[in-house]
């Protein structure tokens, strides 16, 4: 990547409460056992950006979203644990001093609720995104929302109007050519400044997004929900095929973790950070931060 970096940001990866699920679901060959999925989300510190979000994980209001029926059902097949303590915008004013109204920009990698329980929390917020991702979810309501994960209520009503929407044709961002060795060929460079590129690794969910963040200790790639676990991606271990009832796409699921698989093989200062992994915060508050 350093052939496209420019600018170095500081990167912090949080937690917003946790999920169970069957282990085996998520790994190949996993344990029957229940495992603990961290929501997680990062925060970017950009020099002319400020506090910049990647996703927001839970808030409290994803039990109030979450209450009525069909959607209730989301919390029956993943029961979370939550405080609200935990809450992206809780932790921004604890950890980093800033109240949620100056959060100038959250990058939405996908709209499943454990990826934006807390946009309402920021009101001034511009809101960074596939448009393929928004217009999967755009009007969905009842069934056809929850089959996509997405519950309705947890979007801001000015949603459309505060929002930067990413396509092929260059709308939203600069498409660029990435290094040659990567496995994707292309991404879109969200700041102008090479210090965050998106890329779309879709399956899991449409238009899902990843991006690679330039920080003074490194290279990080936020999968999103490319994959559950580095562990799966060290051992080439993709999810079981149960894990595709969820799913936009298997196909796409399958080649997007390869290509995750490629880059740890080929890549290995590239530090990949899946949303949900127990590892993530020693892959990048740890090891990634002086």
């Amino acid at each position: 990547m350093s052939s496209i970096n420019r600018t170095a940001v500081r990167l912090t990866w949080l937690m917003t409460g946790w999920c169970t699920h069957p282990e085996w679901v998520t790994i190949r060959n996993g344990s029957l056992r229940k495992a603990v999925f961290p929501a997680g989300f990062a925060v970017i510190e950009h020099p002319a950006k400020g506090i910049v979000l990647f996703d927001t994980g839970y808030a409290s209001r994803f039990f109030e979203a979450a209450a009525g029926w069909p959607y209730r059902l989301y919390r029956m097949i993943t029961p979370v644990r939550f405080e609200e303590r935990e809450g992206a915008a809780a932790q921004v004013k604890a950890r980093f001093g800033s109240e949620a109204a100056d959060v100038g920009t959250i990058i939405v990698s996908h709209f499943h609720a454990d990826h934006i329980g807390g946009l309402k929390d920021f009101p001034n917020a511009r809101f960074h995104c596939f448009r393929s991702a928004y217009e999967a979810v755009r009007g969905k309501r009842g069934w056809s929302a929850l089959r996509a994960g997405f519950l309705p209520e947890l979007m801001p009503d000015d949603f459309e109007a505060r929002s930067v929407m990413i396509a092929d044709t260059g709308e939203g961002a600069e498409r660029m050519k990435l290094p040659d060795g990567l496995p994707f060929a292309y991404g879109f460079d969200l700041f102008g400044d090479g210090s965050v590129v998106a890329v779309d690794v879709s399956g899991h969910a449409h238009g899902q997004m990843g991006i690679f963040v330039t920080t003074e200790r490194g290279t990080f790639f936020l999968c999103a929900d490319a994959a559950w676990s580095s562990r799966a991606i060290r051992e080439r271990r993709p999810p079981h095929l149960a894990a595709g009832i969820i799913m936009s796409s298997r196909s796409d699921y399958r080649d997007r973790f390869e290509r995750l698989c490629r880059l740890h093989e080929a890549r290995p200062d590239i530090r990949i950070v899946p949303s949900h992994c127990r590892e993530a915060d020693r892959h990048v508050n740890q090891e990634g931060n002086p």
